[in-house]
């Protein structure tokens, strides 16, 4: 009996031996498996890193090839130095800025002439810097912001065509249309006589003729915009068309007669119809909205605002003809209309991110 249960001992000893050794060699493996997966990991954000340093060396080379051939062989711009620059921003004066964003190659921007687009007059291929027409007024964003005086809806209805006027253009380009793809108040300029002109550009692409006519999308690597005002069509699937400016020209004209923020605009304006209370939507600094008209603009916009890029309006056909018969009724009222005051004086100049607006090139050295 003793020799029994010396042997049943060494039996249970032998087996809690296997067992630690079991769990050790299981807590081995686990370990090497946990360093080989963060061994994979570190590769994988090697790999990436490596690849967007490489990316960014080829944009980076690309952009130096574009300025360097146009610094040697374009002759349809006019070459500032980076010393008359400064001396029309004053040194880039955080005071004379306006916004800020991306351009777009100046092969492209140089050959835009049209009233409602603001004008190229030249760059400084050294910097990367364009310089634009100056724009006294500053941008429909400080309007609409109180920064400068409060638009009539006489002004803000010519506006709306004049926009709509500008689009047009760039989307019957030929012979491909070109797509701003970044439409916001911020973007949209003034002059002196509050003429308002399409800007920033930087972000446009030439849609493919062989997609132009009907589809008019392609399909884009990454989106490009600003958010409240990107298609959400264009954001989940990366198509782009010409309908994808058609839903940000929605909710620009929807701040344009409330002169509130673009997030949830649409919600607000539909529920502000459905309640009979439109006319409390209407920026209130205006005093005599012809709020029928106004409802109408609104229905409009709401309509190039929609989801689904086949919902929205054709722009040639349905928007623009809208558009002229109230920029027709705001110039039979314009004699009436005021510039009410509610904030300070326009701005003098503007600088966007390396893009310049100053005075016309005689007032420079």
């Amino acid at each position: 009996m003793e020799e029994q249960r010396r042997l049943e001992e060494a039996r249970l000893a032998e087996e809690a031996a296997l067992a630690v050794a079991e769990k050790e060699k299981a807590r081995s493996k686990a370990a090497l498996e946990h360093a080989e997966a963060a061994q994979r990991i570190a590769e994988l954000e090697a790999q990436k890193r490596r690849s967007a340093e490489i990316k960014a060396l080829k944009e980076a080379e690309e952009k130096d090839k574009v300025l360097d051939a146009l610094a040697k062989s374009d002759v349809r711009y006019r070459k500032y130095s980076i010393e008359e620059l400064e001396t029309a921003t004053e040194f880039f004066s955080e005071s004379r800025k306006i916004g800020e964003g991306g351009y777009g190659p100046v092969e492209v921007l140089s050959c835009i002439r049209h009233p409602n687009m603001v004008l190229l007059l030249g760059a400084c291929p050294e910097y990367g810097c364009l310089v634009y027409e100056y724009m006294s007024n500053g941008s429909l964003e400080d309007c609409l912001l109180r920064r400068t005086p409060t638009l009539s809806w006489q002004h803000r209805f010519r506006i709306a065509a004049e926009i709509g006027t500008g689009l047009l253009f760039l989307h019957q380009t030929k012979p491909e249309p070109l797509v701003h793809r970044d439409l916001k108040p911020a973007n949209i300029l003034l002059d002196r006589n509050y003429v308002s002109k399409i800007s920033d550009v930087g972000l446009a692409r030439l849609v493919p003729p062989s997609v132009a006519d009907n589809v008019t999308q392609y399909r884009m690597t990454s989106t490009a915009g600003t958010f409240c005002y990107i298609d959400p069509e264009y954001q989940q699937t990366g198509m782009l068309g010409i309908k994808s400016d058609i839903y940000s020209l929605g909710i620009m004209f929807l701040q344009l007669i409330t002169a509130k923020p673009p997030m949830g605009l649409t919600h607000h304006v539909e529920k502000a119809i459905e309640r009979g209370s439109f006319a409390e939507m209407l920026d209130q600094t205006v005093p005599d909205w012809p709020v029928e008209e106004a409802l109408s603009f609104a229905k409009m916009a709401l309509k190039c605002a929609e989801l689904r890029r086949k919902d929205r309006p054709d722009l040639g056909k349905v928007v623009m003809p809208e558009l002229e018969r109230l920029r027709a009724l705001a110039e039979e009222n314009m004699s009436h209309s005021t510039l009410y005051s509610a904030g300070p004086s326009p701005t003098n100049s503007q600088y966007i991110q390396g893009i310049f607006s100053t005075p016309q090139p005689t007032a420079l050295p």
